[in-house]
């Protein structure tokens, strides 16, 4: 069966790896980030690797990230439309980044050079491989023989469907990001606390709960899918997991999400948390995707 005419297109931030959105026909267009003033492009690990980026991070480098501008968009957007396909672009959460206004503008500029093709410009309300999950089960629903205008209509309806649950090991960034004060970091960095965090319905990330010890953070993380996944323990989907330079963390949820969801569709995949989103949390966060009811808080 022929695919239907368009491309589906993200950004770098889906964190997936590039062979897993070449093999799903899945086009990106990547951040930028600054890793002691050079720039760099977040390419999913092809200019530089996760390990080295995060090595660096945590011998002192100073990293800052900026986001695809309208022209980049406009580049990105014309170079499919000129070759005859429509295009369908889902944003990195507009509750974490702006991107998707500059998205939106490069769209609008393109359609009177192109009246013939059509360009959409979707907000995911999504981030890292929970962003990648959504994509995945795009190109699903693409490869079944969709068009553009229903998937547009499905992915409105399901990407609330997609729960991101995350928490981190190591303080020490979100104190140097003032996203946690340097007093409240520091005690709990000395009583083991690992916050629990979540994105929200506005695609928002939300702190929710402060537990002690990284093993009840592992497991007060996978509880959160048993309550939340479709059909419970029957949940036959996907899940991801993405990771910042502590795999055996990510591993030992992966371990447990498999041991509790026997049905899962595949093993638990496991993927870097790239720059962009990397550079905010620092090394040591864990984050778990997986479909469930809609995000309503």
């Amino acid at each position: 069966m022929a695919l239907p005419n368009y491309q589906i297109t993200c950004s770098s931030t889906v964190d997936l790896t590039w062979d897993h959105l070449s093999g799903r026909d899945i086009r990106y267009i990547p951040f930028h980030y600054q890793l002691d003033g050079k720039d760099l492009m977040d390419d999913l690990g092809q200019s530089m690797s996760m390990d080295a980026f995060y090595d660096a991070m945590d011998h002192g480098a100073d990293t800052r990230t900026s986001q695809i501008n309208q022209e980049e968009y406009a580049e990105f957007f014309e170079e499919i439309l000129a070759s005859g396909k429509d295009v369908l672009h889902v944003s990195l959460s507009s509750g974490i980044s702006g991107t998707v206004n500059s998205a939106r503008l490069a769209a609008d500029m393109l359609r009177d050079r192109y009246p013939e093709r059509r360009i959409f410009v979707l907000d995911s309300l999504a981030a890292s491989s929970g962003y990648g999950l959504l994509m995945d089960a795009m190109a699903d629903q693409r490869d079944a023989g969709m068009g553009i205008e229903e998937l547009v209509e499905w992915t409105e309806k399901n990407k609330k469907r997609v729960h991101h649950w995350f928490f981190s090991t190591d303080l020490k960034f979100y104190i140097k990001g003032g996203r946690v004060s340097k007093t409240a970091g520091t005690v709990g960095q000395l009583l083991n606390i690992c916050p629990l965090l979540n994105v929200d319905y506005m695609g928002r990330l939300i702190p929710r709960d402060k537990i002690r010890t990284k093993k009840r953070v592992i497991r007060e993380t996978v509880a959160r899918m048993e309550a939340l996944a479709d059909n419970g323990h029957d949940y036959d989907g996907k899940c991801y997991i993405s990771q910042s330079a502590c795999y055996e963390d990510a591993r030992a949820v992966a371990d447990l999400v498999e041991e509790k969801f026997p049905k899962l569709q595949g093993k638990v995949e496991i993927n870097h948390i790239g720059p962009t989103i990397g550079a905010h949390t620092g090394p040591g966060t864990v984050a778990l995707f997986f479909f469930g009811r809609e995000r309503v808080d």
